[in-house]
């Protein structure tokens, strides 16, 4: 299990526990964590679970796939570094302490 921090765009901070097997996004809809819509359910066919890693973490998650490369391209103000779109990130003990900020907006 990983404590994970979601920050919504406004600053409100959401710490929750997620289970080993789910994914970040999954962490968020289960804990009713506003601002990630994840209108597809996971599939990586759209971008409204995208996020920004905290700078902290950009190394230590696994590389962006081609698939989630070209969904970012359809987030709200990407950042080349930091976005992510949280459906592809898998929870392990390995994100024990994950943060990440929501955009102002998912479109």
């Amino acid at each position: 299990m990983a404590k994970i921090t979601y920050i919504e765009h406004n600053g409100t901070e959401h710490v929750v526990d997620v289970a080993n097997g789910l994914t970040v996004m999954e962490g968020a809809r289960d804990n009713n964590i506003p601002g990630i819509e994840a209108d597809c359910g996971g599939a990586c066919a759209c971008s409204t679970c995208h996020v920004y890693v905290d700078e902290a973490w950009v190394a230590k998650l696994p590389a962006k796939e081609a698939m989630e490369e070209d969904m970012l391209d359809f987030a709200y103000e990407p950042d080349e570094v930091k976005s992510r779109l949280t459906c592809q990130l898998k929870v392990s003990d390995a994100l024990d302490g994950l943060v990440v900020r929501m955009p102002e907006k998912q479109i």
